[in-house]
């Protein structure tokens, strides 16, 4: 065995002093449809054993701006699929033989009611095994989604957790999203599933793991972390209000506004983000090449207004 093939980027990523906060991006519209995770491929919405009509109305799809993730659970049926459209907050139970003709539906702009639908009541976890992606997740991912899978069950905890096809930065394995939340989070090992379950269930992020709200931009999410850090060093559980970024005097920099208000308390917090370069592979399959420079938003400063 190489020495490569030894390696994981996401310790890699860990020695070089990776930041997780300001890596949430994610799509506001999803499309996320069940699929057997053996039949995955390595893109994130195709599968190996999809027929070429359906893979092109997905292509289409995500080429109009709708991501799509293929999800899983055990014990699933393999040919009537769960789909989740999110923002919308829907779910449809489709059987394969009337996937294209729904998916058609879905890119017209056509209306749906002919497919069985429910309300998404609770919160999606979702968790990244792509292991045909890249390797970090499938040995950290899995392992995170196996607790996942077991702390809900055995607490009856009011998520649905699915496995997920990549969710971006492979680096950052295990990676967990949760909708309809849009907080995305990395490096979850097993021991830290239950806190961050129970952080969720409390509508709060948990901030060792935290990546950032995914409708932020990356230097907004890192505010946004370093408020909620500012906050609970002060033990003030507090809703927050993430405001633009405004241009500072320095050109590689910027400022951001976090508004925040608690229980008979308020108050503004100011936040100045620049950039730092980090040497760093992104996936495994970098590794042989080794690392190149990247650039990460983080917070240099944060005070009160």
């Amino acid at each position: 065995m190489s020495a490569t093939a030894r390696r994981f980027c996401t310790v890699d990523s860990i020695e070089a002093g990776d930041p997780l906060a300001g890596t949430a991006t994610h799509a506001a519209s999803n499309l996320l449809i069940s699929w057997p995770r053996p039949k995955w491929s390595r893109s994130l919405r195709i599968a190996r054993d999809m027929e070429d009509d359906l893979a092109a109305r997905i292509n289409r799809l995500a080429d109009n701006g709708r991501r799509v993730n293929l999800i899983d659970q055990r014990g699933r049926p393999a040919f009537n699929h769960r789909l989740y459209l999110l923002p919308e907050g829907r779910s449809f139970d489709v059987e394969r033989s009337d996937l294209s003709a729904f998916l058609e539906a879905l890119e017209s702009g056509n209306d749906l009611s002919g497919w069985a639908s429910a309300a998404l009541t609770g919160s999606l976890v979702l968790c990244c095994t792509h292991g045909r992606k890249d390797k970090c997740c499938a040995k950290f991912g899995y392992a995170a989604y196996q607790e996942l899978a077991r702390t809900v069950a055995d607490r009856d905890l009011p998520f649905e957790v699915w496995e997920s096809s990549h969710l971006g930065g492979c680096r950052l394995a295990a990676s967990i999203m949760v909708f309809p939340a849009m907080r995305k989070y990395g490096r979850v090992a097993p021991e830290q599933v239950l806190p961050l379950l129970q952080h969720e269930a409390d509508g709060l992020a948990y901030l060792p793991c935290y990546r950032g709200q995914s409708l932020l931009t990356p230097a907004q999410q890192c505010a946004e972390i370093s408020a909620l850090e500012w906050l609970s060093d002060r033990n003030i559980r507090a809703e927050l209000s993430v405001g633009p970024e405004a241009a500072s005097h320095d050109s590689k920099e910027v400022t951001v506004q976090v508004d925040w208000a608690s229980k008979g308390d308020s108050g503004a917090l100011k936040a100045r983000c620049g950039t730092m370069e980090v040497m760093r592979v992104d996936t495994c399959a970098d590794l042989d090449d080794g690392p190149t420079a990247s650039v990460c938003w983080v917070v240099k400063d944060i005070r009160p207004l």
